[in-house]
């Protein structure tokens, strides 16, 4: 049982329902049901890139400065030493992470990748324990994120421990082998991303952290948007985040090759620890054992809180999620909130403004280190210039009448910028990022009538296939697409047949394979991984993700008013039809009293309100409110144990949990 079964005991079963409304907020990695073994990822018959792909694939060899070299030697330079062993286990045995997997990308660019992300890869998966200043190191290649450790007179503060325990355990372990066996004496959450801060507990411990003995440092609003950003929407996200993270994927060269952010998730024991520092003004200095760190807060770029910092001893800047080795999402693929392009282009000014001048190297969150003075302002401007030109020109051509999608079809960077590898699409591109700025001012209507009501995608289906002569005919038109290399006119012709009739196997087939050909073009890594997802869907259906484990901590960090959110957007308003219902809810174990009310179609919550005239009195553990009223636990488990009492109407609080809709993780995307 994992660590957040054991903190509530819950079974595994029921955990596993429980926590998949939660994972929204893990970029939707759900790689293992706790204790039960990887899912199993299905080996499709490896497919050869087509002439067309292949002369894509020389197209982006001529175009890009391949000859410039400066990034790898960025990327090896200060290395100290990697594990002997690649396999990092948690306690049972299991691999959450493997360094060794990601061998495949030695040599050059296969035809089933865009050579850009390969170079890309090849850059983010280079994996050990790297010098990046005096007093400064990284661990990176372990997680999609990376750890950083800077020295300080008796220990280390660790900045960013990764996404979960283990590999956060195994880096730290790597540092005080090779550096020097010192406690922990701080940690910075750069933002509330949890592959920022989900390792924690490999690095220390609640009470090393109640004692005093460690400092949890982290920007105003960590601990709500750690925990709120788009809870409301989980499950949606956790299906839509297979795709973008590829996880169901076979790692390899016709397969997953990193997110184009980074290397894939580990996939152990998610953590958290709650701050003890809040940091909610730039300028902001602290010195902890004699390591100053300036803060400048830089809220709403790439998370809804989010802080860079200058180590002014050290002449280094830390740049949290804020500057990466590629252009990040304005708004990603599993959805999110849209970012502000203009914000995140304004803090980088400042950053400039602030650091430039007195900073000699420059670490991140992910990718990269950069080296000198000049490289980092020019880096600096030039990052921020890909953010202000992609925002302004879209509001540009958006005034001047352009739709989303039209302007996503024209608008590209000058070459002055797009030929610096770091503002290339591996993460986020032009294309999605300038529908997501369209989307910020405008919202998902273009104000064409013809769009204000459209047909569902069934629905059109239908009548767009009846509309060119039937299913047939429009394979026909599909197949001589592909061969001309017109994949993506192909791609909407066969998803209406398939959504017209999921059982046409001969278009599934076919659609599969032009989504594989559109992959292996990608330069994105999450465009590859979308495509090729959407691929293996068609061929073997959807494949049990399982479920990421968690920790008790995290779970006792979400409020429960949080957990009745989560309850409300599950009720299911037609079964409550006629129902009028008030219950007192009283968490004995946390002393939490909530009014919760059925009326009118939907389930209210307010907290610290007893209603003296509710229909009954539901008093119970919070834990058992958790298993009862999200995870499926039978409610006569409680009830003849006597952890659930009710009193007044006696079947109000069973009544309550029958209206709320298990969570579905395993939607149909890419079929009705």
């Amino acid at each position: 049982m994992g660590s957040f079964a054991r903190g509530l005991g819950i079974g595994v079963a029921v955990t596993a329902a429980l926590l998949i409304g939660f994972a929204f907020m893990f970029r939707g990695v759900l790689p293992i049901i706790l204790g039960a073994p990887a899912p199993s990822i299905p080996q499709d018959v490896v497919a050869e890139a087509t002439t067309s792909t292949k002369e894509a694939r020389e197209s982006i060899l001529k175009e890009l400065p391949f000859s410039n070299k400066q990034d790898f030697d960025f990327a090896a330079r200060g290395f100290v030493a990697t594990l002997d062993e690649p396999k990092i286990k948690d306690e049972s045995g299991k691999v959450v992470f493997d360094l060794a997997s990601y061998d495949f990308l030695k040599g050059e660019a296969p035809e089933s990748a865009n050579p850009s992300l390969w170079r890309q890869a090849q850059l983010v998966t280079k994996s050990g324990l790297f010098r990046v200043a005096e007093r400064i190191y990284q661990v990176r290649g372990f997680d999609v994120s990376t750890v950083s450790f800077i020295q300080t007179g008796k220990g280390y503060i660790v900045v960013d421990p990764l996404t979960t325990v283990e590999v956060a355990k195994a880096a730290l372990a790597l540092v005080k082998k090779h550096v020097g066996d010192k406690p922990v004496v701080a940690v910075v959450y750069s933002h509330s991303h949890a592959d920022h801060f989900g390792g924690v507990m490999g690095v220390t411990t609640e009470e090393a952290v109640k004692a005093g003995r460690v400092k949890i440092i982290a920007p105003e609003g960590f601990m709500e948007h750690s925990i709120s950003e788009n809870v409301i929407a989980g499950p949606a996200m956790t299906r839509r985040a297979r795709f973008q993270f590829g996880t169901t994927l076979p790692r390899g060269v016709e397969g997953e090759m990193t997110s184009g952010l980074g290397p894939g998730i580990s996939s152990g024991a998610i953590s958290l620890i709650a701050p003890t520092d809040i940091i909610s003004r730039t300028g902001t200095q602290m010195t902890v054992d004699g390591v100053t760190m300036v803060f400048q807060v830089t809220p709403g770029t790439e998370a809804p809180a989010e802080m860079n910092f200058h180590l002014p001893q050290m002449r280094a800047l830390f740049m949290a999620e804020n500057a990466n080795a590629t252009m990040h999402n304005l708004l990603p693929a599993r959805g999110a909130l849209v970012r502000n392009a203009k914000d995140w282009a304004d803090y980088l000014t400042q950053s400039i403004r602030l650091y430039g001048d007195t900073s000699d190297v420059m670490f991140a969150a992910h990718g990269i280190p950069r080296f000198g003075t000049g490289v980092i302002k020019n880096f600096l401007a030039k990052h921020r210039d890909a953010y202000k030109y992609l925002h302004d020109q879209t509001v540009r051509l958006m005034n001047n009448g352009l739709t989303g999608v039209e302007i996503a079809e024209q608008l590209q960077l000058p070459d002055v910028l797009a030929h610096e590898w770091y503002n290339r699409g591996y993460y986020g591109t032009m294309s999605h990022n300038s529908k997501a700025v369209y989307q910020r001012y405008m919202g998902w209507y273009d104000a064409n009538p013809s769009s204000l009501n459209a047909l569902p995608p069934v629905a059109a289906g239908t009548h767009y296939v009846e509309a060119m002569g039937g299913a047939d005919a429009v394979i026909g038109k599909a197949g001589a697409a592909a061969k001309t290399g017109a994949y993506r006119w192909a791609a909407m012709l066969l998803n209406h047949v398939v959504f017209a009739d999921a059982g046409n196997t001969k278009a599934k087939e076919m659609l599969a394979d032009v989504y594989t050909q559109l992959g292996y073009r990608a330069e994105a890594g999450t465009w590859r991984n979308i495509y090729l997802t959407g691929a293996q869907e068609l061929r073997h259906g959807v494949v049990d993700a399982g479920i990421q484990r968690f920790s008790a901590a995290l779970v006792r960090a979400t409020p429960t008013t949080m957990m009745l959110d989560f309850a409300a957007v599950r009720f299911n308003s037609e079964r409550s039809v006629g129902k009028s219902l008030k219950i007192n809810l009283v968490l004995s174990d946390v002393n939490e009293k909530h009014l919760l009310t059925i009326e009118n179609g939907v389930l209210i919550h307010e907290e610290g309100i007893v209603d003296d005239k509710a229909d009954a009195t539901a008093t119970m553990k919070r834990s058992d409110l958790l298993e009862t009223l999200l995870a499926g636990v039978p409610l006569t488990l409680k009830t003849v144990t006597g952890a659930v009492k009710v009193s007044g109407k006696s079947d109000a609080y069973a009544e309550l949990i029958g209206l709320i809709d298990p969570v579905q993780p395993n939607f149909n995307v890419v079929t009705p």
